[in-house]
């Protein structure tokens, strides 16, 4: 960094990842000589459809799959959407009954609201004080019209870890679809579909270091299911359009890179973690974590701190250099409270103030450094701002 540049410490990768190098390296020539289009005849097409029948065998291997349960799609809001109305739409007949839970993703929420329109029945289950399922709670859920059950593995906000297959036993037990957004997940947890009873599963490439615009949506073998997006025979007449030929090839790589040293990756990452969270609660007080303090993804803090609100952190922190959200990218421009938060019980009051950091491959300990030196001068000046906490240090108020 130059004599009076700007330092950024980027701490939002669970908004989005860079491309890494090699990932790029590897898309490069499908811009410019392996251009072709998969559906034609000629050996410049052929190049292009050996690419994505590579990539798909790197998904699948990443995700204990079969390479013809892979489906290449734009994202994973579209997989979502293709997961739960191809599924819901392809066995009305048999029920109108849909569980999911009260901490999805706005692609899973919002889609399960549109079929409220539609007539479908959602239940959307509880958590507990950590975003937690609990499995008994599902099985009380289910009922003889009951086609679908969709629950995030990991939650994008508080980063808690579900229990994916135990879920999905009970979803097994039951014959019903289990569907899971694993956008999250992928790269941060070993995923086997097979062994953990999952039927679909959505995931996005930008999330671990691929490029945007391009996804998978997983459906095992033998699963009754609507196509979403009609037209040509792509995607084994499952998903029409022209495939994404470069982002697939980046998707590829970028999975198999994530994919091959979880364990590793994860070490690293959850030292900066807990060094930056334990740094953060003995210089910040009336600060509370929220997710699962263990069961949660490597690189996740999300913390609420009283008396100040969290947008406004935001942008003192990025005067600062410091890339953060308030929570879920899709909705950082939004004022509402997080529903993540509040489905966890915690107060409106505090939501509003909630700092999410999500660490990376780039982030180093100067980085956190860096971050603990900033941070503790932002939520002081708020907080010297806010009348709540004068009242606090005066004793005039009983904020938790």
């Amino acid at each position: 960094m130059s004599m009076g540049e700007k330092r950024t410490v980027y701490m939002d990768h669970s908004a989005t990842t860079y491309v890494r190098k090699d990932v790029l390296d590897a898309m490069i020539p499908y811009f410019t000589e392996h251009f072709g289009n998969p559906s034609s005849i000629y050996h410049l097409a052929g190049d292009s459809k050996k690419a994505i029948d590579t990539a798909r065998a790197q998904a699948a291997k990443a995700l204990g799959a079969e390479p013809d349960e892979v489906y290449f799609t734009s994202c994973g809001s579209e997989s979502d959407n293709w997961a739960i109305k191809g599924i819901a739409y392809a066995n009305g007949k048999k029920g109108n009954h849909i569980i999911t839970t009260k901490i999805e993703h706005h692609a899973v929420i919002h889609t399960c609201e549109y079929l409220a329109k539609e007539g479908f029945e959602i239940t959307y289950l509880p958590v507990d004080k950590y975003g937690l399922v609990d499995p008994t709670e599902l099985e009380r859920a289910i009922t003889d019209k009951t086609i679908l059950i969709t629950i995030m593995y990991a939650n994008n906000e508080i980063g808690t870890i579900e229990p994916i297959a135990e879920l999905g036993a009970i979803a097994r037990k039951h014959r019903i679809p289990f569907h899971t957004d694993a956008v999250q997940a992928i790269g941060n947890v070993p995923i086997d579909v097979k062994a953990q009873n999952i039927d679909l599963l959505s995931l996005s490439a930008h999330k671990f270091y691929g490029p945007k615009g391009v996804g998978v949506l997983y459906i095992r073998k033998g699963t009754k299911i609507d196509n979403l997006i009609h037209g040509g025979g792509q995607e084994r007449r499952r998903r029409a359009g022209t495939e994404n030929i470069a982002g697939i090839v980046g998707l590829g790589k970028a999975i198999e890179l994530a994919t091959a040293d979880i364990e590793g990756h994860n070490k690293r990452i959850r030292a900066l973690r807990d060094r930056l969270l334990s740094g953060i609660m003995a210089k910040i007080p009336h600060a509370y974590l929220n997710g699962h303090p263990e069961k949660r993804l490597p690189g996740n803090i999300n913390i609420s701190f009283e008396f100040i609100e969290g947008e406004s952190m935001l942008l003192w922190l990025d005067d600062e250099g410091i890339c953060a959200s308030t929570g879920s990218a899709c909705t950082s421009g939004s004022l509402e409270p997080s529903h993540v938060l509040l489905a966890t019980g915690l107060p409106v009051e505090i939501s509003h103030g909630s700092l999410r950091l999500t660490l990376g491959d780039a982030n180093t300990d100067a980085d956190v450094d860096f971050v603990l030196e900033e941070l503790p001068k932002v939520v002081s000046r708020l907080r010297e701002m806010s009348p709540l906490y004068k009242g606090k240090k005066e004793g005039g108020c009983n904020v938790q």
